[in-house]
C-alpha cells in the first residue's frame, strides 16, 4: 500500500512536469562562449547566412521588324565596305554568302507577295489593268468602245480651240490630226493663227487677239489644243505639241468622263 502511494505520487510529479511548457533551448548564437570564446573553425557559423539572391530574370523585349531590317541593312554595308577596302578572299566570301543570303530573302519575299495577289482579287490590281496580252487586248477593246460613245455625245457641249502658227514646224504635222478627229466626231474647231499666218488644214481661222491670256493658258507654245465647255464656260487645256489621234481622244475622254485617280 505504501508502494501504490509512493507510484502515484511519482505519476503525479511526472503529469505536473509534462504539463509545464519545456523550456526552450538556447541556440548557438544565443551562447557567448559557443559562439566568440571557442574557435571553431570554418564550417562552423553561429549567424547563418542568408543565402544569396536570385536575380531576376529580365525579359529583353524583342527587337522590331525595323530595327532588326537596319540592322541586317548595316552589316551588308560594312560587309560591302570591308570587302572593297580589304579584298581578302575571306572578306570577299564572307560578303557574296550575306549578300546571297538577302537576296534568297527577297525572293521568297517576292514570291509570297505574288501568291498573295493571285489568292485575293481585292489586291490584284491587273483585274483593273490587265497586263497579260490577251487580257490587255480585251481591256483596250472595251475601253475605246467607251471612249467612242463619250466622244459621240462630245459636239453637244464641248468644242476645240487649236492654236497654231504657220512657223511652226510641229503644227504642220499637227494640224491635219486635230481636223481628222474633229471631222470624225463633229466637233466644230475654232483655228487661232498666233503669228497671223494660214494654215493648209484650216482656212477659216482667226489671228489671235489675246485669247489663250483669257483662257489662263501657256502663251507663245504652239501647237496648243483646248476644249471649251459650253456649259461651264471654262476652257480644258488637253496639251501641247504634237499628239496622235488615238492620245489626242483619250486625253479628251480621260478629261471629260474621268475624275482623277479613277484610272488607277
Amino acid at each position: 500500500m505504501a508502494a501504490f502511494g509512493a507510484c502515484l505520487i511519482l505519476s503525479s510529479g511526472l503529469a505536473a512536469r509534462a504539463a509545464d511548457p519545456a523550456p526552450t533551448a538556447p541556440t548557438a548564437s544565443d551562447d557567448p562562449f559557443y559562439c566568440q570564446e571557442r574557435r571553431l573553425g570554418y564550417w562552423f557559423y553561429c549567424n547563418r547566412t542568408k543565402p544569396p539572391e536570385t536575380p531576376q530574370t529580365q525579359v529583353v523585349p524583342d527587337s522590331s521588324a525595323t530595327a532588326r531590317l537596319e540592322a541586317i541593312t548595316s552589316e551588308l554595308r560594312e560587309l560591302k565596305a570591308r570587302a572593297i577596302l580589304e579584298p581578302t578572299p575571306a572578306n570577299v566570301t564572307a560578303y557574296i554568302r550575306f549578300q546571297r543570303a538577302q537576296l534568297d530573302r527577297a525572293s521568297l519575299f517576292s514570291d509570297v507577295w505574288q501568291r498573295s495577289i493571285w489568292q485575293d482579287p481585292d489586291l490584284d490590281y491587273t483585274l483593273q489593268r490587265p497586263v497579260s496580252t490577251l487580257g490587255k487586248r480585251q481591256w483596250q477593246d472595251a475601253r475605246k468602245a467607251e471612249r467612242d460613245s463619250v466622244m459621240a455625245h462630245l459636239s453637244q457641249r464641248y468644242g476645240l480651240f487649236y492654236f497654231f502658227a504657220q512657223s511652226c514646224g510641229a503644227c504642220s504635222v499637227m494640224s491635219p490630226i486635230v481636223r481628222s478627229v474633229a471631222a470624225t466626231w463633229a466637233i466644230e474647231v475654232r483655228a487661232i493663227s498666233t503669228d497671223g499666218g494660214p494654215s493648209p488644214d484650216f482656212p477659216r481661222y482667226t489671228a489671235e487677239t489675246n485669247q489663250r491670256a483669257r483662257m489662263g493658258l501657256e502663251p507663245g507654245i504652239t501647237p496648243a489644243v483646248v476644249l471649251w465647255d459650253a456649259a461651264a464656260r471654262r476652257a480644258i487645256p488637253i496639251g501641247y505639241g504634237v499628239m496622235s489621234a488615238d492620245e489626242l481622244q483619250d486625253r479628251i475622254y480621260l478629261l471629260t468622263s474621268k475624275e482623277a485617280g479613277h484610272d488607277y
